[in-house]
């Protein structure tokens, strides 16, 4: 098997591939990044004859046109940024989406099956549990937006075996890992002596947050089964409130100072995320984000 991975330097896509690597059936890992969130130090370490590193935009049709056969692509080339997607709208609209359009043109031409990744903050403000069925979804980010575009557009395909995993905010360490999501930046600011942003009176309210160790666990567990329904499922760890990260921080003897902000695309509703619909498939999602916070700080520390 031959595998194309998109923006394979950042948080998740570094991550992955030290375990990629590993699996005897995967031949060649064609690792695909702009660089644009110089990650030059995932690229200086990756040392493994499987993995052929190219440079280049997706959004360029003529580059995407020399890309190699894969049978699978992992897609996670994408501006991540949720909150600052507000300032710059056209660029991510125009970033992502078309992004996303070549890898659906490459996925025809090749016959190549599609991980995709989208988010669970497309279901924006709710009540209650919310699921893969909820009709009303309210993204409030640009970033939320071109998701659920994307997601959209995958199910008008008929011609491309997909998965489309709807994740949780991202916890875990990488060498590509980033500090603009809330696990990553709690744990970051904590250990600085720096003021934790805390967006309004989010403290109390529930949201879904995801393990590297069990995303990594999906995407074996998709590969082994050849999993590739053209359906949508939330993949989450555990769903937690502010103030449960916190409390762990704080559980490692760290003395935390709290920010109020205000943010456009703070919420003042809770609800939890179900993973019940790709649990029936036999997948435990059960990893615990206090581990990832632990295991973060030390690194941090040292």
């Amino acid at each position: 098997m031959k595998i194309l991975l998109t923006g394979g330097l950042g948080h998740i896509g570094s991550y992955l591939i030290n375990y990629l690597k590993n699996i005897k059936n995967i031949k060649k890992i064609y690792l695909i990044d702009n660089l644009s969130n110089d990650r030059f130090d995932v690229l200086f370490n990756i040392k493994n004859k499987k993995i052929h590193f190219i440079y280049g935009d997706l959004t360029n049709k003529n580059f995407c046109k020399t890309l190699p056969k894969a049978d699978l692509v992992i897609h996670l080339a994408s501006i991540t940024n949720a909150e600052k997607s507000l300032q710059y709208k056209k660029n991510i609209y125009f970033n992502n989406l078309e992004t996303f359009k070549n890898i659906i043109k490459f996925c025809k031409k090749f016959n190549s099956k599609l991980i995709h990744f989208s988010s669970t903050s497309v279901y924006g403000p709710q009540k209650g549990i919310v699921n893969e069925n909820q009709q009303k979804l309210l993204p409030q980010s640009p970033y939320a937006e071109v998701k659920l575009l994307e997601e959209k557009i995958l199910s008008k395909q008929n011609k491309i075996k997909y998965i489309s995993l709807r994740l949780g905010t991202i916890s875990g360490f990488s060498q590509g890992m980033r500090f603009h999501t809330a696990v990553n930046k709690f744990c970051f600011n904590a250990v600085m002596s720096l003021p934790i942003p805390i967006w309004d009176n989010a403290l109390n309210l529930f949201r879904p947050y995801l393990s590297l160790k069990d995303l990594l666990k999906t995407i074996k567990y998709i590969l082994k089964n050849n999993f590739f329904p053209n359906d949508i499922f939330n993949i989450i760890s555990e769903n937690k409130t502010v103030k449960q990260i916190l409390k762990i921080i704080e559980n490692k003897n760290i003395k935390i100072k709290k920010k109020f902000i205000t943010s456009k695309i703070s919420q003042k509703t809770s609800f939890m995320t179900s993973k019940e619909k790709i649990e029936k498939f036999n997948l435990k999602l059960n990893a615990k984000i206090a581990d990832d916070i632990f295991y973060t700080i030390k690194k941090l520390k040292n």
